[in-house]
């Protein structure tokens, strides 16, 4: 007897026959389509699931929300060569190969402490103005927030992103040579907005900030950046910070080193001269070959990585004729990205990638390029340029200007080696 679930089943199988047999013409061999394959009886789509059958978890569940348990390799990592053992003054790495558009989940975000997690109570928790301003004043996080708001959308970059690479490829692994970076939408007050009330004397050239967990790390900003897009943040793609990332509120100094973007803000202080702490002039400077030292970095320079192909994101199940789009990402400190090219063959030759998406200053943006595998070897490589004019060098270029032993702020071109086999490998070409 030919029930309706039986009717509805032949259905099925009868339309999905056809539709195998119609469309193994219709797909042309440069294709995005063409390596897949006609599955008119896959048991996969031939066989209703359980998930399609049953109940779902009620909205009770999980009130906050969390990622499916399908994606839990999408998560941050960390290694003992980056802790050195000391995992409450160390980085938890950002997934940037797993990531879409521009925008870095909180739970993605990287996350680099100098005294562990601080679990500030909001409500007991204050922002000292003070220093060389007409009016002193101690905030509480409510008074704060009845400035104005702004949002906007920029990276941070710790400066040490792709350090361990200064004498080679140190880890055959995007997230662990790239992943020192994250980008998301901030909300919070322009300093110069509260500047605005309490009046600034006309020698403060220099603000320092100070966190409130147990290191009380401080960082010197030039007053020309505090009054320019320096601001104080308490939201992150819409809410508000996590712990690790400095709740209740943080500094971020767009484009500039991610170390200056103090966690746990508590204090800021204004004054005629620089405070400089140990770590600002013995750690974040770069010798020269000349002999002389970088003092001041401020902004990270103009960079960008290919994300597909990578590592994590190989070329395995590639055949020759196949389509498949090659992507990654740029960000500028110093401006917006303008164009980004890329190499097939370590740099000896160029074409231009499109840009896709939004292109915003000092934001991470993405560029795509369609691209038909050859199942031959190549040197992939991406070469950034921002409307300031910067254009990401050479390693050999960079060598040139800042020396081998310079770990920071390290932008040379980066390409991986995809190999006849598709297997992509992290390589570094010094021409």
């Amino acid at each position: 007897m030919i029930t309706d679930t039986n009717r509805e089943d032949l259905s099925r199988r009868n339309f999905f026959k056809k539709t195998a047999q119609y469309s193994v013409g219709a797909i042309a061999a440069a294709s995005v389509l063409s390596p897949v394959k006609m599955r008119a009886d896959d048991p996969a789509i031939m066989e209703e699931k359980h998930w399609g059958t049953t109940l779902g978890d009620p909205v009770t569940k999980n009130v906050y929300g969390i990622p499916s348990a399908y994606e839990h390799n999408v998560v941050r990592r960390y290694t003992k060569l980056l802790a050195s053992g000391n995992y409450e003054a160390s980085i938890a790495v950002s997934p940037i190969q797993s990531l879409s558009g521009i925008i870095t989940p909180n739970g993605l975000f990287f996350s680099r402490s100098h005294g562990g997690t601080a679990h500030i109570d909001p409500n007991e928790h204050r922002l000292m103005i003070h220093g060389l301003v007409e009016k002193p004043i101690v905030l509480t996080m409510e008074e704060l927030k009845r400035y104005p708001s702004v949002t906007r959308i920029h990276f941070i970059e710790c400066p040490a992103n792709g350090g361990p690479e200064w004498r080679g490829p140190q880890f055959n692994s995007i997230q662990f040579a790239k992943g020192f970076m994250s980008c998301a939408e901030w909300t919070g007050v322009y300093i110069k907005d509260i500047i605005a009330d309490l009046g600034l004397k006309p020698d403060a050239k220099w603000m320092l900030a100070e966190g409130m967990d147990s290191s009380h790390m401080g960082r010197t900003i030039p007053i020309d950046k505090v009054l320019d897009d320096a601001m104080v943040v308490w939201g992150q793609n819409g809410e508000a910070w996590r712990p690790e990332q400095g709740y209740p509120i943080r500094l971020l100094v767009p484009g500039w080193e991610g170390n200056l973007c103090v966690k746990w803000l508590g204090r800021l202080e204004f004054a005629s001269e620089p405070f400089y702490a140990k770590e600002e002039t013995s750690k974040y400077t770069a010798l020269l070959p000349s002999g002389k030292a970088i003092q001041h970095f401020y902004a990270n320079e103009v960079n960008s990585v290919i994300t597909n192909p990578c590592p994590e994101n190989h070329w395995k199940d590639m055949k020759k004729g196949d389509m498949i789009e090659i992507e990654g990402l740029a960000w500028s400190g110093m401006g917006t990205i303008e164009g980004v090219d890329i190499s097939f063959d370590g740099g000896k030759n160029w074409v231009e990638a499109p840009l896709k998406g939004l292109v915003l200053s000092r934001a991470w943006t993405r560029f795509s390029y369609m691209y038909k595998y050859e199942g031959k070897p190549l040197l992939l490589s991406s070469r950034a340029r921002d409307d300031a004019g910067h254009i990401q060098p050479s390693v050999k270029q960079e060598r040139d200007a800042v020396g081998v032993e310079g770990v920071y702020h390290r932008n040379g071109v980066h390409t991986w080696e995809v190999t006849a086999k598709g297997e992509v490998n992290n390589v570094q070409i010094l021409s």
